[in-house]
């Protein structure tokens, strides 16, 4: 009789061994089940120039594609700085052209001419010059005459040398350092000119990327600064899924694992997807996250790409997580 406890003790104890290894072993063996939210990117949509909103040409809940026109700006001052850039641009250019060419051979031909008459001048100079030199001995012309005639030939010379060096310039052309400067200039018109255009296409907000407007924050009229936000807009792709996995699971899910995506709505239905990032610090499991495991427990994050979105998945929608049973 004392041996019955004893035996009913071993049986429950080995039951209970029994059952704990089944459990686990079920545990181990169970079907992955992961749980996250829709993440979907959106964002606020501005002018990156002042002025006033003429037209907005969307409203809330209207579906976009990549380049839509979305909302304009008066453009007309934006035109006018453009116009004041060409202006400048052309002068400049211009210019380039004049320092690049050199002088005109009408202008050599000028200068050459100048020359000649000069030194014609100095030769008569030269000759009155040597009539008194001859005459001031015999009483003949003064002293004063001989020394006026004197400083008629010295700035007969001088002029000569003036003439000679334009000739010179004018035939060389303009320096070296002048052409850098006039192409200096040009660049800096022309960068200016690309401000200016750049300033006048960015009068119109376009699209990024297709998606829906969710917020339209201005109407027409409003006087506007740079970076103020017009339309805010939910972007369509990539369309993502933020879940977390335990770290006994995290071996399941490495990056590029495909999975399926299940919502309340289409249960049998699943989206596709595939693991494109595991974050590689351990983090509390957000009380978002319904798990069956204690909300304590360290869990790693994912991002799930999902690729057949059909414009139903909505932000922070839940969705259960499960492997993609078809061979790759």
């Amino acid at each position: 009789m004392k041996k019955l406890p004893i035996i009913l003790l071993l049986l429950a104890a080995g039951a209970a061994t029994v059952w704990h290894f089944r459990s686990k072993f079920a545990t181990a063996s169970a079907p992955l089940a992961l749980y996250g939210n829709v993440d979907i990117r959106g964002v606020d949509l501005g002018f990156r120039v002042s002025g006033r909103l003429v037209e907005v040409l969307k409203d809330e809940g209207d579906a976009v594609v990549a380049g839509d026109l979305l909302a304009r700006l008066d453009s007309q001052p934006y035109e006018q700085e453009l116009a004041r850039a060409d202006a400048v641009l052309a002068a400049a250019e211009a210019d380039q052209l004049l320092k690049n060419a050199g002088s005109r051979s009408e202008d050599i031909e000028q200068g050459k001419a100048a020359l000649e008459e000069s030194r014609v001048v100095a030769r008569n100079a030269e000759r009155a010059h040597q009539r008194h030199l001859g005459l001031v001995g015999r009483g003949g012309t003064s002293q004063q005459d001989l020394e006026t005639a004197e400083a008629v030939l010295d700035e007969a010379k001088q002029r000569v040398k003036v003439n000679e060096a334009k000739v010179r310039l004018l035939e060389a052309g303009f320096r070296h350092e002048e052409i850098l400067a006039a192409d200096a200039a040009v660049a800096q018109a022309q960068a200016a000119r690309d401000s200016a255009a750049l300033h006048l296409e960015d009068t119109q907000l376009k699209a990024p990327s297709a998606g829906v407007v969710l917020t339209r924050s201005l109407e027409p009229g409003a006087i506007m600064q740079a970076g103020a936000s017009v339309l805010s807009l939910s972007l369509e792709q990539p369309v993502w899924v933020r879940a977390y996995v335990h770290e006994a699971e995290l071996g399941k899910v490495p990056p590029g694992t495909r999975v399926l995506l299940t919502t309340d709505g289409r249960a049998g239905r699943p989206f596709h997807g595939k693991v494109g990032f595991v974050s590689p610090r351990a983090e509390f499991t957000p009380k978002s996250v319904e798990t069956p495991e204690l909300r304590t427990t360290l869990v790693y994050r994912l991002r799930i790409v999902v690729s057949d979105s059909d414009g139903s998945l909505r932000q922070g929608m839940p969705v259960t997580i499960s492997l993609d049973p078809t061979p790759r």
